[in-house]
């Protein structure tokens, strides 16, 4: 499901477009989809008929995302297997701790 955003970039206008999902912070890159100027016109310093582009994360200073923004769901984690460890102690391990050799 698509969601629409408005991009802020530094030193420029901000513009409409789609995004698939919550953009990934952790990215260099968005993908933006069907990006066009406020009022709906095409941006000057697309070519004409583009239909997604990459921006750097670097140039945009925030989204604001319009409408339904679901929940970011962490990538799902692996639960270690439980193991038992059987193990013996030897007889010095039950004296105490170790002497210190500086004494």
């Amino acid at each position: 499901m698509a969601m629409t955003v408005v991009v802020d970039l530094q030193g420029e206008d901000a513009f409409v477009a789609e995004v698939d999902d919550v953009p990934d912070p952790s990215h260099a890159y968005v993908l933006l989809r069907n990006a066009r100027r406020k009022d709906g016109k095409e941006l000057p310093h697309l070519t004409t008929g583009v239909t997604a582009c990459l921006f750097p994360w670097h140039r945009i200073s925030f989204l604001e995302m319009l409408g339904e923004v679901g929940r970011r769901t962490p990538a799902a984690t692996v639960e270690p297997e439980a193991t038992s460890i059987l193990g013996f102690f030897r007889e010095s391990d039950r004296r105490g701790p170790p002497r210190r050799y500086d004494e």
